[in-house]
This record gives structure tokens, C-alpha cells and sequence, in this order.
């Protein structure tokens, strides 16, 4: 067994109980018999980049250039500064050697990974930690790490060993302790610290023991003990071999003695890249002596920022440090470096000489099923943790099921009144089971963007997936919602007392909030934002409810708008569930004797007067199941449009 990393010795405490003492010094026996955590053996990696040039395109149409013609390289066990003011291309740079580039970034140059260039095979050979830490924040720190080892890990590796990897990770970075505590809680419950968030997105990506890691400023928002603890787990990763490459923001002394190699940036270009000491040697030779009591990185940057109001001369001295960087001695080891480098990938024998791409070749991603069950249950945890999801509304239904019920109490009979107070009971159940859920998912996806582009782009999931995973950890409240509120009404309003009618209609209203769903889910999905949706999404919903045959007789709408009715499920089921109560019907008695006033005495009158047909009642049906499939495919195809543009 491996010896106990650097970091675990840094976070552990002489407090460490006695049953956590027990369990390691039961590791190597769970080595043994568990075996290796995973079935690919991940090979040490030398990254070259030569000539990099980033362009990204602006609103209007024009290019825009971020990185100027940047070369370096990053050898195993060693860690690798970018560095260098705001807008200096740090983060660009990193994301275009890490093949993570945002669509509509052009990435010229060449990028080298153990002889072969970058591919879609980096999201399994590195790991890429962003600077802001996103989380299901519902989700406990072990159900987090279980749910992505499942994303993650290769498909062949054991439940057993998933699990030691998980357990391994969270005593490596101190976070055993916390391993129940929800990342982000609600109602005031305890939650991770600044610092064990970024440990934990740190073991996220440890999970499948990259070769290669990408750290995008480790350190932002840590104080300064975290910060060091943190550039001492990526130090003790580095001294196990692999590659290290860090963006960061001004470190201190300490901290910038955690690495190897510094490349500082400036406008895009390369000012200067090499050891601390060569750096401090070669701005001397400009004329540029830091200070005693001066950190170092903070003079460096300090010279390769623009001084407002001294734009043109700071452009200028930037310019004339690069020029001269491009000349000097540290630029020349660097060129002679990454031919070294170029010159032994040529002279390895092809025959044994082992790519990524054979190793990618060999990885099995978990299945289209396992990703779906692992996301439903993240998703089912999410639910039932937070009751803005489903309790809250649960109650809300039956509050408003037992007032709208109590109103129609009495009132729904066979007679000449009553055949209004029927189709307005008909037509609560309906819009209640419209309105409210339709509205209520807008603010979902959204919300979830911002994790789901990133999980998107670390290819843990499709956009499918996602969407379907989502979709069906609302069944159950899809299910039991309308069920509810459909139950009190119905029989607080007295309406048709047959079996038949009663489940037929519960159906019906269920199959109404299902389809609203999926609208919902369309428009959050097409617009991105719920005050974009919602400003889309009413007229859209009045326009069906006009056409639903409880305000305008169906037969006179204007035919340049009636088409209209086809698009509406208030207008499909308000048939479906009018057919339901009133067909059969015989006995409806007349309270007047006037011949001036119409009288209704049978249910086919009733449905006559409505301009609904009898025969149409399983057409009905199909059409909300037709509505339904239209709006999630619809929702789906968005879905996919919106990520794949992000």
C-alpha cells in the first residue's frame, strides 16, 4: 500500500479518535482485499504547448484576441504558477490546454499530451478544479463523492473499491469528519467551510487519480491557513507524480515556494516563465529591483499592470518586457526544453510507446442506465430535502382543494344552476392543475445551469440524461398532487357518483399537470431565466384559456385565432372530463315554467351547448398524451441548444 500522503499527515490532529486509529491500521488489509480501485492504470503525463493563439468571438461579430503565441511545458511532479494581472489570460490559456474551452473559442497552436494532441480523452486523463466551488448543496459530502464515483469511475471498478477510494479521499483531505454534513444546508444547519469546499471539489477530481491536474485559484476566498493546506495537498499530489498546473492570484512567499515553474502573463503574451530566483534575476536586468519588504509576485504583477490614466506607457513598458523575455536566456532553456521533449516522443518506438488515446480506448464509461439511476436518486435526495419542492406544495393543494371544495358543496346537482356549478368544479380541478405547476418549475433549470454546463462539459452526462433523470424524480409528486386535490373537490363538490367517472377524471387531472409540467419545462428550457419565461408564458396561457370552452363557445371563435384550441389541454381535458359527467345523463330538471328561457333536461344538451362531442373522449386523451410528448421534446431539444451554445 501507498504511505500515507503528505496532506494527511498536514490535516491530522492528535485528536484522531480511537475507532478512526482502528480503521487505519486496517487499510492494508482492505488493500489487499478490495485490490486496485480502478482498472486503468493512469500513466504520468508531460503537457507541451508551443504557439498557442486564443481568439474568442465577440457579440457584434469582431475577433478578439486573449492569448498571444504562448509556449511552455508541465513535467510529472512538478507544479506549474500561471500568473499575472486581471485579464491576463490566465484562465484562458489553462482551459485551452486543458481542452476545456468554451464554444465559439478559437484555440490555434499546438497542445501535447505524452506524444499525442489534446482531445476529448483529457476530461479522463486530467482533472480540472474551478475556482467557483459548485454543488447540489442538499447532499451530504459521502453522498456527493458516491454519487460522482459513479459518474466518474470506470464502469468495471468494484462497489467495494468505489467505496475505499471514496473513504480514502475523505481521511486525505480531513473531510471523514464532515462525510454527513450537507455541503450547503438549509434552516440553519451546519454547512462546509470555505476551506472543505474546496477540498471536497478538490477529491471530486481525485476520484479517478488523474495524471494531470488543472487548479483554477485554489486559494480564492481561503484565508491564509486554508490557502496553505491547500497548496500543500496539490505539493504532496505533485511529489506522487503527477502534473500540476495552477492559476493563482498574488501568493505569498510561502505559497509561491510550493512551485516549480512560474509563467507570468501579461496582454496575452508570456512575460516571463522559469524558476522564482530567474525571475527576480531577469527583472533586475530591466532596471526593475523589488524591494526588500516587497513579496516578490505582488512586484511582478504589480510592473505588468495597466496604470490608470498611464495606459499607452504601461502598454508599452508590458510590451518591452515580453519583447526582451522572448530574447533572454530563461526563454531560450524554455524552447530548448520543449525540443528536448518533441525530439524523445519521435525517437520512442512506436510499438511501445502508450498514448492517452490507447488508454482512453480502454475506459468504460459508466451506462446510459447507471448514469440515469445515480442522477434520479441525486435529484430524489434534493426533493425530499427540501420541501419548497414538494410538501409545501403537497399542503398547498389540499388547503386549496378543501376552500374550492366547500364553495361547490351542495351545488353540483342535476339541475338547471347546476350544470354551471359542475363545469366550474370541472374547471378548478383543471386550472389548478394547470397554472400553479406550470409556473412552479420555471425557476428550475435556471437555477441549475451553471452546474449542469460544467457536468456537461467534464462529459460525466448527457443533456438527456440530465433531462430525464429530473423528469422522473417529479413523478411522484406529479402523481400524488393531483390525486389529492382532485379527491377532496370532486367529492366535497358532490359530482357524478360512479367509480368509473370519479378515476377517470383523476386520471384526466393528473395527465393535465404532467403536461403543464412539461410546458413549464419548455419555456424554463427556451428562455434561461423565469422572468423571461413567465413574460413569454402568460399571454401563451391566456390564449388557452380563452379557447378552453368554459368562457367562448368553441364554435364561435374567429377562425384566424380558433387554431389556437388545438394547442390547449384546458380545452381537451375540459371536454374529457364534461363528457365524463354529463354523457348518459337524463333526469336534469327544469326550475321554471317560463317557455322563454331554455331548459337543458339531458346531459348530451349539456355537452351540445359547449360544442363538445361525445365521440371525441379518447381523442382527447391521446391529444394531452400527444401535448405531453410535444412539450418535453420540445423542452429537450432547447435543452440541448442552450448547453451545447454555453
Amino acid at each position: 500500500m501507498k504511505k500515507t500522503s503528505i496532506a494527511f499527515e498536514m490535516f491530522s490532529t492528535n485528536t484522531k479518535s480511537e475507532k478512526d486509529s482502528m480503521f487505519d491500521q486496517q487499510i492494508p488489509e482492505l488493500e489487499e482485499v478490495l485490490g486496485p480501485g480502478s482498472t486503468c492504470t493512469k500513466l504520468p503525463c508531460t503537457l507541451v504547448w508551443t504557439d498557442v493563439t486564443v481568439h474568442t468571438k465577440l457579440k457584434d461579430g469582431k475577433i478578439k484576441r486573449l492569448v498571444n503565441s504562448v509556449s511552455g511545458i508541465a513535467k510529472p511532479g512538478t507544479m506549474t504558477a500561471l500568473m499575472g494581472p486581471s485579464g491576463a489570460g490566465k484562465t484562458t490559456l489553462m482551459t485551452a490546454i486543458a481542452h476545456r474551452s468554451p464554444v465559439g473559442t478559437i484555440v490555434d497552436g499546438n497542445i501535447i499530451m505524452n506524444g499525442t494532441p489534446v482531445g476529448d480523452f483529457m476530461h479522463q486523463e486530467s482533472g480540472y478544479m474551478h475556482q467557483d466551488d459548485l454543488f447540489v448543496n442538499n447532499l451530504t459530502v459521502n453522498e456527493h463523492l458516491t454519487i460522482m464515483a459513479r459518474l466518474r469511475m470506470d464502469s468495471r471498478t468494484s462497489y467495494l473499491a468505489r467505496k475505499r477510494r471514496v473513504n480514502q479521499l475523505l481521511r486525505q483531505l480531513c473531510l471523514y469528519r464532515s462525510r454527513f454534513t450537507q455541503i450547503g444546508g438549509l434552516d440553519g444547519k451546519k454547512t462546509l467551510s470555505g476551506g472543505e469546499r474546496k477540498r471536497l471539489a478538490f477529491a471530486t477530481e481525485l476520484l479517478t487519480d488523474p495524471g494531470l491536474l488543472f487548479c483554477d485559484e485554489p486559494t480564492t476566498g481561503l484565508d491564509s491557513s486554508s490557502a496553505q493546506q491547500m497548496m500543500s495537498l496539490l505539493r504532496s499530489n505533485a511529489a506522487q507524480g503527477k502534473t500540476v498546473i495552477c492559476t493563482i492570484h498574488q501568493p505569498n512567499t510561502e505559497l509561491m515556494a510550493q512551485f516549480d515553474k512560474l509563467v507570468l502573463l501579461a496582454e496575452g503574451r508570456v512575460a516571463f516563465a522559469g524558476t522564482a530566483n530567474q525571475a527576480l534575476t531577469f527583472f533586475e536586468s530591466l532596471g526593475y529591483h523589488c524591494p526588500i519588504t516587497y513579496n516578490p509576485t505582488d512586484y511582478f504583477i504589480k510592473v505588468l499592470s495597466i496604470t490608470p490614466g498611464f495606459e499607452t506607457a504601461s502598454r508599452n513598458a508590458i510590451k518591452s518586457v515580453c519583447d526582451r523575455f522572448a530574447v533572454s536566456d530563461p526563454a531560450k532553456e524554455l524552447d530548448m526544453e520543449i525540443q528536448l521533449e518533441f525530439h524523445l516522443m519521435d525517437s520512442l518506438d512506436s510499438t511501445n510507446a502508450v498514448s492517452p488515446r490507447d488508454e482512453h480506448d480502454t475506459l468504460q464509461a459508466p451506462s446510459f442506465l447507471t448514469k440515469l439511476l445515480w442522477l434520479i436518486y441525486r435529484y430524489l435526495i434534493i426533493i425530499i430535502r427540501d420541501p419548497r419542492v414538494q410538501l409545501v406544495r403537497i399542503l398547498q393543494k389540499f388547503a386549496i382543494a378543501v376552500t374550492a371544495g366547500l364553495c361547490f358543496m351542495g351545488t353540483a346537482n342535476h339541475t338547471q344552476t347546476g350544470i354551471q356549478d359542475v363545469q366550474g368544479a370541472l374547471f378548478i380541478i383543471i386550472a389548478e392543475n394547470t397554472f400553479i405547476p406550470m409556473y412552479s418549475v420555471l425557476h428550475m433549470f435556471p437555477e441549475e445551469f451553471p452546474l449542469l454546463n460544467r457536468e456537461l462539459k467534464a462529459g460525466l452526462y448527457s443533456a438527456t440524461v440530465y433531462y430525464l433523470a429530473r423528469m422522473i424524480a417529479l413523478l411522484p409528486g406529479l402523481l400524488i398532487e393531483p390525486t389529492l386535490f382532485t379527491l377532496v373537490v370532486y367529492f366535497l363538490a358532490g359530482l357524478r357518483g360512479s367509480v368509473y367517472a370519479f378515476c377517470f377524471t383523476v386520471f384526466l387531472a393528473t395527465l393535465v399537470l404532467n403536461v403543464a409540467i412539461a410546458c413549464g419545462s419548455f419555456f424554463s428550457c427556451a428562455f434561461g431565466s423565469m422572468p423571461l419565461a413567465i413574460a413569454y408564458l402568460v399571454p401563451f396561457d391566456y390564449a388557452l384559456m380563452i379557447t378552453s370552452g368554459i368562457f367562448v363557445k368553441l364554435s364561435s371563435i374567429p377562425k384566424y385565432v380558433s387554431w389556437i384550441r388545438y394547442m390547449s389541454w384546458l380545452m381537451y381535458s375540459n371536454e374529457a372530463m364534461s363528457i365524463i359527467q354529463w354523457n348518459g345523463i337524463q333526469n336534469i330538471t327544469c326550475t321554471t315554467d317560463r317557455p322563454d328561457i331554455p331548459c337543458l333536461d339531458s346531459g348530451d344538451q349539456v355537452l351540445d351547448t359547449y360544442d363538445f362531442v361525445p365521440s371525441n373522449l379518447w381523442n382527447d386523451v391521446l391529444a394531452l398524451f400527444g401535448l405531453y410528448l410535444l412539450f418535453h421534446s420540445l423542452a429537450l431539444i432547447a435543452l440541448r441548444y442552450r448547453t451545447r451554445r454555453k
